[in-house]
């Protein structure tokens, strides 16, 4: 793509401004660190166009306090740029055992789905984060083939970026934008653990 421009044109009917705002599913995934410090990468520029943003975070623990929410809440309410509502779906799942039974965790998810299906439905935001969505689908809590459909009929021009490690291959099928962050080097490799600023 030099220079931005695309390296083929579809024969596929759309004018150029149609097919250059059309909604993407961008999914970033892999091993490396970056993949939702990228998403929320998008979340600021999508609150800079004036866009109504939703957040669903899906593994991170309830508890945590994540500095992405803390600055895209504050601009979100600073009415400077489009709106942010930020979701936790649960308790955390993948990093640190929370009080509860796998089907509670499940359960859990399966209602954070459900309630993006709503918003879909009713284009309640022009961008989604939904941040660790990978796991759910992975541990078979929640249905790949629901999901790939949900956002193949999703209305207007609603953004999805999913983000996590394993994204399934079916996912990575409907995407239209697939990003693999791979680790070369992290410093958990020589034994030292995430720091503020960095990791939160």
């Amino acid at each position: 793509m030099p220079q931005g421009k695309p390296e083929a044109v579809p024969d596929d009917g759309l004018t150029t401004r149609q097919r250059r705002t059309r909604p993407l599913v961008l999914v970033h995934t892999g091993p490396g660190k970056g993949k939702s410090t990228a998403a929320f990468g998008l979340a600021l520029r999508a609150w800079n166009q004036g866009w109504p943003v939703g957040v669903f975070q899906f593994v991170k623990s309830a508890k945590w306090r994540v500095g992405e929410e803390h600055a895209l809440t504050v601009l979100g309410d600073s009415g400077a740029g489009g709106t942010v509502a930020w979701h936790k779906m649960g308790e955390g799942w993948s990093w640190i055992k929370k009080p509860g039974s796998d089907e509670d965790h499940a359960a859990d998810a399966r209602e954070g789905w459900e309630q993006i299906k709503r918003d879909l439905a009713a284009q309640t935001y022009r961008l989604y984060v939904l941040d660790e969505f990978t796991y759910p689908m992975k541990w078979g809590w929640i249905d790949v083939e629901d999901v790939v459909a949900a956002l193949a009929a999703r209305p207007g021009s609603q953004h999805v970026v999913i983000t996590g490690r394993d994204a399934h291959p079916r996912l990575l099928e409907a995407a239209d934008l697939v990003t693999e962050m791979t680790k070369v080097r992290h410093p958990m490799d020589a034994g030292q653990k995430g720091q503020k600023g960095i990791e939160w």
